[in-house]
């Protein structure tokens, strides 16, 4: 069976990594979290002494050499491994996401990261989430979705995760960074932050969890139907 390729792009705390896990658990189909990719180069950043500026973080050119970073999957799980050392949860913090915000905008990082994925997608069935999913990385995936929901349900659901993580942080803390990685991702010159032209744009403001799912899962359905193809 040819492989299929679900696209799954959307800012910052949408829902896209947990949302994405659990449909591609229940379409039986590997889940590729590409921010995370970007959060360990913004890590590396950060312990090389780099700011999480847009135009500060530049010199991370000069070290893309020294890193290696490694997907592997493990119980199902997905675990990012930066020079043979799994960062876990490391990358999970507000500051990455401001990193990772800031390393996504540089051409020779999205390059460095582009063939990683674009090979996972190759070999496997996936759903992969990120910002440039359907426009860039996967512009011919069979469903393309794009994952919204307010600023204030997506700054909330962050801070329960991060709590979750043991990572606390403050919904005012964690609502300033959303809006600010927001306007940097929509307004960077390199892959913007917006929506493929024939993405499905699925609004994620669901109280529960199991329901946004089943209605998501629904929706891929219905698109992999269209062209022919089913799970």
């Amino acid at each position: 069976m040819p492989h299929i390729q679900i696209a799954i792009d959307g800012p910052s705390g949408a829902g896209k990594s947990s949302l994405s896990k659990a449909v591609a658990h229940a379409l039986g189909i590997i889940y590729v979290d590409t921010g995370a990719l970007y959060r360990t180069v913004g890590y590396y950043a950060r312990e090389i002494g780099l700011p999480a500026a847009k135009a500060e973080i530049i010199p991370i050119v000069d070290h893309l050499h020294e890193i290696t970073i490694e997907v592997k999957y493990e119980n199902g799980v997905q675990c990012v491994y930066l020079n043979g050392e799994n960062l876990g949860d490391r990358i999970r913090s507000s500051d990455m996401s401001m990193y990772a915000s800031a390393v996504s905008t540089v051409p020779e990082v999205r390059a460095f990261l582009l063939d990683t994925q674009k090979d996972i997608a190759a070999k496997n069935s996936v759903i992969m989430d990120g910002r440039d999913i359907g426009t860039v990385i996967l512009p011919d995936a069979d469903v393309k979705i794009f994952l919204t929901a307010s600023p204030e349900a997506r700054a909330r659901r962050r801070v329960q995760e991060l709590a979750e993580k043991g990572m606390p942080d403050t919904y005012e803390n964690v609502l300033a960074d959303m809006l600010r990685r927001d306007e940097q991702d929509r307004n960077r010159d390199v892959a913007p932050a917006i929506a493929a032209p024939d993405a499905v744009h699925f609004d994620n403001s669901y109280d529960g969890f199991d329901e946004a799912v089943e209605a998501l899962t629904a929706v891929i359905r219905e698109g992999l139907a269209k062209k022919g193809k089913e799970i």
